[in-house]
């Protein structure tokens, strides 16, 4: 048999287990799980000591473009995902001009192949404006979802009533995705709070019931209209119990922040650089948020990846903006996660590659199986590295995660059978497709 590429003798991450095989790759798809010692291939990667995951995907970032190239890039964006282990990203809507109607969409469809190293999806911002063609615009070529902003955040994009945001949910039948804060109740507490204070008087404002209420109000709106929700960025122990019992019409996701970062300490040492929304939170929620890893209540793990101009997180709160880079560091700090035993590598493949196919009906990704996009990513778990700013791909230029140490690191990204990452080198030229997904 010839092949396009041969993985050799890696520990591969399957559906069923875990199995030291050889894949084939022929036409960018997996055409093989066994592939013999004497067949060739025009590439050849020895992944000896190595685990060949499907390739992870980071289903929540905002790369910024269009808007302030000086800060994030499609092209940048996603060469840091490579870097990182990502072989496809999610952006989200709430551009400079905002992603929510047809030109917007086709200037999308047509930038991304080429400038995008991973493949790409992208979602549809919500507005009142664009309700009524709601239903058309999720079937365009690309988008993964509707995004609804119900509470502020970064950006005009905005549905806070219940009137709206049922509205949305009657307009189209596939998930849509919510950023759940409650806006009435973030404007009513805001007078409470003045320039200057601590950092940590983000999570204040911002409090659990901001969250939780958010949450309550779309569930509400999902049973009645039958529309399954995507609650995002899931930040509360409230949340996360109360969300078990809608999981006919809900899927959740936690971010690698939550998992990783822990309040007060987070505001004490990085100060602007831990403020994001929602807001990190306390030992509790934190405590919370594994256990709900460990007992499937979470279908997937992203990174909000949101960068900012340094010199603007550096501003006293509440005038330093709201969100962290994070694509890029995502893979290595879940790694790490799987070598101090918090869950396996099995359950990291759920929640970063079949967890977001299956949310958002993903089509030919998130598994190693025969057919599938040959998407892969490659994994030394021995390998100790230091995360550094130096090493960040964004021309903002900074992670906070600056400094620490982690254990298990991304050797290379293969998407549709091309490698674009190897030892920490890109290769090639952007080449990114649009994902497929179910009508």
């Amino acid at each position: 048999m010839r092949y396009d590429l041969i993985i050799r003798n890696g520990l591969c991450v399957l559906p069923w287990g875990e199995v030291q095989t050889s894949l084939g790759v022929r036409d960018g798809r997996i055409a093989s799980l066994g592939v013999r010692a004497d067949d060739e291939a025009h590439e050849v990667i020895d992944a000896s000591g190595l685990h060949v995951l499907p390739g992870l995907i980071d289903s929540h970032v905002h790369l910024r473009e269009p808007g302030n190239a000086g800060v994030e890039t499609i092209e940048t964006g996603t060469r840091g995902a490579a870097l990182g282990g990502v072989t496809m990203v999610f952006d989200m809507p709430n551009t400079n001009p905002p992603i929510t109607d047809r030109d917007m969409i086709a200037w999308k469809q047509e930038h991304v192949p080429r400038h995008a190293w991973t493949d790409f999806a992208f979602f549809v911002g919500a507005t009142r404006e664009n309700t009524p063609q709601l239903a058309a615009l999720e079937q365009m070529r690309g988008v993964c979802a509707i995004k609804v902003f119900a509470g502020s955040s970064t950006g005009n994009l905005m549905i806070e009533d219940d009137a709206g945001i049922e509205a949305v949910m009657r307009s189209g039948h596939r998930r849509i995705a919510f950023h759940s804060e409650d806006e009435y109740r973030l404007q009513a507490r805001k007078p409470s709070f003045h320039s200057g204070q601590p950092y940590a008087t983000h999570s204040e404002w911002r409090d659990v019931e901001c969250a939780f209420l958010g949450t309550r109000r779309i569930m509400a709106l999902a049973r009645k209209t039958g529309r399954p929700a995507h609650i995002l960025h899931v930040s509360t122990a409230e949340e996360l119990s109360y969300l078990q019992g809608y999981r006919d019409v809900s899927t959740v996701e936690v971010l690698v922040n939550h998992l990783t970062q822990i309040a007060p300490d987070c505001y004490e040492r990085l100060e602007g650089l831990a403020v994001m929304n929602p807001p990190l939170r306390d030992r509790r929620h934190y405590a919370a948020s594994w256990a709900a890893i460990a007992d499937g209540t979470v279908d997937v793990v992203s990174s909000d990846h949101a960068p900012h101009p340094l010199e603007a997180k550096r501003r006293p709160w509440p005038d330093c903006p709201a969100g962290l880079t994070g694509t890029q560091t995502i893979v290595p700090l879940m790694l790490d996660h799987v070598n101090a035993g918090r869950l396996s590598l099995a359950r990291l493949v759920d929640l970063m590659a079949a967890g977001p196919a299956r949310v958002y009906g993903l089509q030919g990704k998130g598994r190693i199986a025969a057919g599938y996009d040959a998407d892969f990513t490659l994994v030394d778990m021995k390998a100790e590295r230091t995360i550094e700013n130096a090493w960040i791909a964004s021309p903002c230029g900074w992670t906070p995660f600056d400094g620490q140490r982690v254990k298990g690191w991304p050797m290379a990204t293969i998407v549709r059978g091309r490698a674009i990452m190897r030892d920490n080198a890109m290769i090639g030229a952007p080449d990114g497709w649009l994902a497929r997904f179910a009508p």
